[in-house]
């Protein structure tokens, strides 16, 4: 079955985004059937800020030491780290993943709708076979002066996109029944939302998405999960159950000399 192949109606893929290779491998055994990642866990493990261009390498990197996974992976790559849509298909090609996720914002901006489209053209011509996942960020930076002109520009943008050969289109952001509905009926492909406290699952798939993303969720609940700890332990209590370090060390044995997978060279 390949990455495209997950995305089903009535059964959407949830994709778990991972920050590094431990992240990666643990949410595997958990059962996830395909990998993706998120920039902000990257940037920020690092000291460094989300959408700001800054970790080119670093995904460049991650994606290599995950392409040893035996699963479909995901890379999201910001904006494609540069505004030349040539380098932006050299960068795709260089990765070796499944998919990837690409924003349509530059330092929380949005661009231009043709300028994000020449992106992904050139992707696609380059990489025929990657899943391009195109982010439409009308919701996400809250830039149009009404609901209902971002409602209209989401459709235009992700329209533009799917015309340029975006497999996928990605609206995070915090979207009513209505908005998703509308968006759906109005993409000929499937379509992505992040996970959150305002749609179950089983909503999400009556409503029509195919994608539901956790983003920087995990890495945020780690941050938080792990100062619950600390402050646990600062103040007397007993220190809660968590994974061992021998299955971490497990996990590590068991990935570092690479899965076969389609070629791809093992963990680095």
């Amino acid at each position: 079955m390949t990455f495209a192949d997950l995305h089903r109606a009535g059964d959407p893929l949830i994709l778990p985004n991972a920050w590094d290779a431990a992240s990666a491998a643990a949410l595997l055994v958990a059962g996830f059937p395909a990998i993706g990642t998120t920039s902000l866990g990257l940037a920020a493990q690092h000291g460094l800020a989300d959408a700001s261009r800054a970790i080119p390498e670093l995904t460049r990197r991650l994606a290599r030491r995950l392409r040893a996974l035996p699963c479909p992976v995901s890379i999201d790559i910001e904006d494609g780290f540069a505004d030349d849509p040539a380098a932006v298909a050299d960068y795709a090609a260089s990765l070796g993943v499944d998919g990837i996720n690409i924003e349509d914002t530059t330092r929380g901006r949005l661009v231009a709708s043709d300028a994000h489209a020449a992106k992904i053209a050139a992707i696609k011509d380059r990489c025929p076979r990657l899943f391009v996942n195109a982010r439409v960020d009308t919701f996400w930076t809250a830039q149009a002066a009404t609901v209902t002109e971002a409602e209209a520009e989401t459709v235009d943008r992700a329209r533009r996109y799917v015309g340029a050969g975006a497999d996928g289109v990605f609206v995070p952001g915090r979207l009513n029944s209505p908005q998703i509905r509308q968006i759906v009926s109005a993409v000929p492909v499937p379509v992505n939302v992040l996970a959150s406290a305002d749609h179950s699952v089983a909503e999400l798939a009556r409503l029509g998405v195919r994608r539901i993303s956790c983003g920087s969720l995990l890495y945020r609940a780690a941050l938080d999960r792990a100062v619950e700890v600390a402050v646990c332990i600062r103040d007397g209590e007993p220190a809660p159950p968590a994974i061992s370090y021998g299955a971490i060390q497990g996990l590590a044995a068991r990935y570092s000399a690479g899965l076969p997978r389609g070629g791809h060279a093992g963990i680095e």
